[in-house]
């Protein structure tokens, strides 16, 4: 609810400071006084394009400020778009426009963008007027209120449909994959068979290289441990010619001392020749190599590095790689199995989504009837006896299905008896498209919407039974919202449970607009105004209080 409504600077407007409660409170003035500059400044506070024309002569800036009550989807909504404002805390929307055309918009003292303005704008006040295209003339919106005025349905197709669009996509993504993948069959049944046939095993290819290398080592040292041998070993090797010596010297041992010394030294030199022998015997069997083993491993080797370097794998990987190419082709031919299953969940998802819809649409085509018949009883006592309204539920192309069912919902209007029917906003006249879009209001009252609506000259070309019935429906809406009328009616005005007076007053050289609130005898003096013209009467008085009476 619009509690409060703040504006400095804007036209003819310097500083104006306003007041709103719930029920009915209606705007009045001559013609001319400025009522529509209200309108412009609420609606600049509320998301419109900031004008550096409203920016009164002589100011620097034009300041709009519109305190409201906190609906809850508006708090939500600010909350997503990183504005918080604590649970009960009122809803303040500064909006400055300047001079030179620069503007900024401000909730609760945060920056905000004119276009999140635009978007919570709605959720906070209707306006209605001769001139709106949005609201009950906006076809895209005529289909949510069908539903709210249904009151049930539209749960359990979003549900259907949800369940309906995952199984399309999971099918979707099946048929890709598994398409990309056929794409790669062949190549991939070639290149498992190939790893297949080499059979790498992890660690093998380091067992290779390094018999390889040992092998090559073996190849380079084998005449040098030959001539090694030689000279060590066999009757002309250096052992032999010690042994020889040892025997000479145990004959002449005992001549002298130094000779038994030289003897234990050869034994010793004999011992160590033998360790010697023995590990030349050692490496000998160690570094034996055969040339056709040599030549196999390389070649092994060989083989194992390449087909690294063809799929760009560490060796040691080539055994996973064989394991998960051969899980893809497992997958694959699952994968094609697994369409039909997939296949069948999405015809079931549609199939319920088609059933839900079907009861949707009865649904929605009983409530239109209902609608029509209640929109119907609405027209007569506002003078438009003559039209006809009417509902129209119709099938949407499969393209355009969606959560919210298979149906096109438009309200139309004839307001001639053979005249076609079209939309509301071409076919009706001014006045009627005010009296239309307030029967269509009364009819779908217990629906709800924005919690403040405004009507602006809603009876403009009206009067008499047409004007009392108008007020009669104006009060009645304003029992379950808060409803601002601007009027020109005397018998709406009365109606009120608040009354603004909008005027305008000049010094000479400068023009200023002003809003007052009225008491009962203010009232009753402007009601007769609106009765009488320049010059009240006392008659006009009362019927002005017979109309206050009377409301």
């Amino acid at each position: 609810m619009l509690t409060a409504l703040a504006i400095r600077d804007v036209v003819l407007i310097d500083a104006l400071e306003l007041e709103f409660g719930p029920g009915l409170g209606v705007l009045t003035g001559e013609t001319g006084a400025g009522k529509s500059i209200l309108l412009d400044a609420l609606g600049l506070a509320l998301g419109r394009r900031g004008e550096s024309t409203l920016v009164r002569a002589g100011a620097t800036q034009a300041v709009v400020t519109a305190t409201f009550d906190t609906p809850p989807a508006v708090a939500a909504l600010l909350a997503d778009n990183g504005l918080e404002i604590d649970p009960g805390e009122p809803l303040i929307i500064r909006r400055l426009v300047k001079a030179d055309g620069g503007s900024r918009a401000f909730v609760n003292d945060q920056p905000a963008s004119a276009a999140l303005l635009r978007e919570i704008g709605p959720m906070l006040v209707e306006i209605h007027g001769q001139h709106d295209d949005r609201g009950l003339l906006a076809a895209a919106g005529h289909r949510a209120l069908l539903d709210s005025y249904a009151g049930q349905g539209v749960r359990d197709v979003a549900s259907a449909y949800a369940a309906w669009r995952d199984a399309r996509t999971a099918l979707t993504t099946a048929r890709a994959g598994i398409a990309a993948a056929q794409a790669d069959r062949d190549w991939l049944e070639h290149a498992v068979a190939e790893l297949e046939a080499l059979a790498a095993e992890p660690g093998e290819e380091e067992a290779l290289a390094e018999r390889r290398r040992t092998m090559q080592r073996a190849e380079k040292s084998a005449s040098e441990l030959e001539a090694v041998t030689e000279h060590l070993e066999g009757s002309a090797g250096a052992l032999s010619h010690l042994r020889q010596a040892a025997r000479v010297l145990e004959r002449i041992a005992d001549d002298h001392p130094a000779l038994g010394e030289a003897l234990a030294a050869i034994d010793r030199a004999l011992i160590e020749g033998g360790v010697a022998e023995e590990k030349l015997r050692d490496a000998a069997v160690a570094l034996l190599y055969d040339p056709r083993q040599l030549e196999e491993d390389e070649a092994r080797l060989f083989e194992l590095r390449a087909m690294a370097r063809k799929h760009r794998v560490q060796a040691d990987a080539l055994a996973a790689l064989a394991a998960e190419l051969r899980e893809r082709l497992v997958r694959l031919d699952a994968g094609e199995q697994g369409l039909a299953d997939l296949e069948a969940a999405v015809a079931r998802s549609r199939a319920a989504y088609d059933c839900a819809a079907e009861q949707l649409t009865a649904i929605r085509t009983a409530a239109a009837t209902r609608l029509d018949a209640a929109v119907a009883g609405e027209l007569a006592p506002l003078k438009l006896d003559a039209a006809r309204f009417r509902t129209v539920v119709a099938p949407l192309p499969e393209s355009d299905w969606s959560a919210a069912g298979r149906d096109r919902v438009e309200f139309e209007i004839a307001t001639n008896p053979g005249a076609p029917f079209g939309p509301l906003a071409k076919i009706a006249s001014g006045g009627e498209l005010s009296r239309f879009i307030l029967a269509l209001k009364v009819a779908l009252a217990e629906q709800g919407g924005a919690a403040t609506m405004i009507f602006d000259e809603i009876d403009r070309g009206v009067g008499g039974a047409v004007a009392s019935a108008i007020g009669e429906r104006l009060g009645r809406l304003a029992e379950t919202t808060q409803l601002l009328v601007v009027t020109h009616s005397p018998q709406v005005a009365a109606r009120g449970a608040t009354h603004l007076l909008i005027a305008k007053a000049s010094d000479g050289t400068v023009t200023r607009t002003g809003v007052r609130p009225l008491d009962t005898a203010g009232r009753r003096e402007e009601i007769a105004r609106m009765l009488s013209g320049a010059t009240v009467t006392a008659e006009a008085r009362a019927q002005a209080e017979r109309l206050l009476e009377t409301a």
